[in-house]
């Protein structure tokens, strides 16, 4: 590992991340994020929400089941699909937003989107964190947003957009130290405008092969060098269900094998379709392997 990658000194977790509106995220031990799809063609079809009171019935039902946080996304980044407006995704995502605040006020919400208009005004209705699949690279004003709002960072890695990232998987360096190099610039920047509540995802799928998604799952323990906590979105992917002839559908069991390999490499969050297996799987993990409070 690059002793420039390694020594960086851009760490500050202090075991919670704190929104702008005074709630806290707990990541002492791990947690899950339940996920909410407002999108009409997102890969996995369990996972669309129809209407308002479906969104509702569903967020109520993942905060049963163990869910910390829900993740609000309106825009699909599964490969190959369509583009849509800023206006679009914001229609279909402030409404969502401001249900779920309203029916559960306590709720630690986030914003899944790339775009730094969109994130702005979702913050503004209630969400705690915003999900950036780009990781800045798709909204130049994504960084100086989150900065000036205060508020939780997901930095994801990516390369090119969700349209061209299947044809970007050819890395030139090791992955792992690339994605390093990616994330010790990225909070670099993060840090000279205030931002120091951050995830790292490694982006599981995003311009990465499924084998090079395995490898990413298998060396998790080499992005602890950064200091921060890391989200793990492997649910239901073609990474899980690729290798066994499935399809998403049937997927579960498989995304539920994987996410016993991230929490045992450092996960603290782990983002699923599936909340309750996932909670599960976090409290047998905990009885396996007891974790300091």
């Amino acid at each position: 590992m690059s002793p420039t990658v390694a020594n960086s000194p851009i760490h500050q977790f202090t075991n919670s991340l704190r929104s702008p509106h005074g709630r806290l995220l707990d990541l002492r031990r791990p947690q899950v994020m339940g996920i909410l799809n407002l999108t009409p063609d997102s890969f996995f079809a369990g996972s669309r929400v129809a209407s308002e009171k479906d969104l509702l019935l569903r967020a109520e039902a993942m905060l049963r089941a163990g869910a910390a946080v829900l993740d609000l996304g309106a825009y699909s980044t599964r490969p190959g699909a369509d583009d849509i407006s800023e206006a679009e995704e914001t229609r279909r995502l402030l409404p969502a937003v401001a249900a779920v605040r309203k029916e559960f006020p306590q709720a630690f919400l986030s914003a899944d989107t790339f775009r730094a208009g969109v994130a702005e005004a979702a913050v503004q209705a209630g969400a705690d964190l915003v999900n950036d699949v780009g990781g800045g690279t798709l909204d130049a004003d994504m960084f100086a947003t989150v900065g000036r709002l205060r508020v939780p960072y997901v930095l994801m890695h990516l390369r090119g957009t969700p349209q061209t990232m299947s044809k970007l998987t050819h890395y030139e360096d090791d992955l792992v130290l690339t994605l390093l190099r990616y994330f010790r610039d990225g909070l670099a920047a993060l840090r000279t405008l205030g931002v120091t509540d951050v995830l790292l995802d490694p982006g599981f799928g995003f311009a990465k092969t499924a084998a090079q998604s395995h490898e990413l799952l298998r060396r998790l323990p080499e992005l602890q060098a950064l200091g921060l906590p890391v989200l793990a979105a492997l649910s239901r992917k073609k990474m899980v269900y690729g290798p066994l002839g499935l399809g998403p559908e049937t997927a579960l069991n498989g995304t539920t094998a994987l996410h016993m390999v991230a929490l045992q490499g450092g996960v603290k969050l782990l983002r699923a379709h599936d909340v309750a297996e996932a909670h599960q799987t976090i409290q047998l993990f905990a009885n396996t392997f007891p974790m300091a409070e």
